[in-house]
């Protein structure tokens, strides 16, 4: 992708709220037969956030950036590998972009039925 086209999309992922994005990752998981439970997991592991302070960022509509801004992220986030929406996950340069795909790999792996041992690395 050319240089503004991957500044206008890092641009866009910032400005995104969590709060619109939460509720496709819910649906993703439950059509696999998996739980809020889970995907509540797999978030607290990746940004150390609980599930109170997950309740109160989406109903202050926050955004990505201000979202990841205020987490933790979990030591081994940069072991998070492989492709999601045709990026190679650690090679994406923009911190805040990778952080988001980081969580998009989560999801689409405990979609796709991964074990959740296997998934909190």
């Amino acid at each position: 992708m050319e240089k503004n086209a991957t500044a206008h999309h890092d641009e866009r992922i910032a400005r995104m709220t969590f709060a619109s994005v939460y509720p496709l990752y819910l649906a993703k998981v439950l059509k696999k037969n998996r739980t809020q439970e889970e995907l509540h997991q797999i978030i607290e592991w990746l940004t150390g956030y609980d599930e109170a302070r997950l309740q109160t960022l989406i109903e202050e509509k926050v955004t990505f950036e201000t979202f990841f801004q205020h987490a933790t992220l979990h030591p081994n986030a940069h072991l998070i590998t492989g492709v999601i929406c045709g990026y190679r996950v650690e090679e994406i340069e923009n911190p805040l972009t990778q952080q988001v795909r980081y969580l998009d790999k989560l999801v689409d792996e405990l979609a796709k039925g991964r074990k959740m041992e296997k998934i909190l690395r």
